[in-house]
């Protein structure tokens, strides 16, 4: 009988030490992830500026460019074929769309390489970039779709997973608008885990 109880003992013990393990990882552990990589490279964004009043390349351009300096800043290195973490803008100047709901589900048209990336892009993007057909991100939350704003996904490459999500809820002014993308995108940073 004292091998039956302590047997029971056993089971009930193990359930509920079963009972108390995380669901699975948390925005916590992402932003650990993030801590631990070193490495990035570009996933290339459909160009969404087609307003003639602006220079999508030079728009586009100087994202990327402020993008690098924080990455660097961040301790990040540029490596074009295998970095950890895959950095995405969301540019919205004059498209109207919401930036994936949440869950995130996203399909990227990377049906093949040879998809139209603009000259910013060059030395900057994930050789394979094509082979990222869909990336998802469960504790991703929805932003609203404002003119004039820039929304920058941190990927895994692994996974193709979403580690962090950079926003903020103001839109990018017209005047002075070089200076301006570059101090949103900085302010964008500062949260950066």
């Amino acid at each position: 009988m004292k091998h039956f109880t302590t047997g029971i003992l056993m089971v009930l013990l193990s359930s509920i030490l079963f009972s108390c393990g995380s669901g699975g990882p948390s925005a916590k552990d992402d932003a650990r992830k993030l801590k631990a990589y070193d490495s990035y490279a570009f996933l290339p964004n459909k160009d969404t500026i087609i307003s003639r009043d602006l220079d999508n390349d030079a728009i586009q351009g100087i994202i990327v460019e402020t993008i690098q300096a924080n990455m660097q800043d961040e301790g990040y290195v540029l490596d074009k074929r295998q970095p950890d973490v895959l950095v995405h803008a969301h540019v919205m100047f004059d498209e109207m769309h919401t930036v994936n709901a949440n869950p995130v589900y996203t399909n990227y048209p990377y049906y093949r390489p040879g998809f139209y990336v603009g000259p910013y892009y060059e030395d900057n993007i994930y050789e394979n970039y094509f082979t990222v057909q869909r990336i998802d991100g469960p504790r991703v939350s929805q932003v609203p779709y404002k003119q004039r704003t820039i929304v920058i996904d941190f990927i895994d490459r692994r996974t193709s997973q979403i580690l962090w999500r950079g926003a903020i809820d103001e839109q990018i002014a017209t005047r002075r608008m070089e200076r301006e993308i570059r101090d949103y995108v900085d302010e964008i940073f500062k949260d950066f885990p």
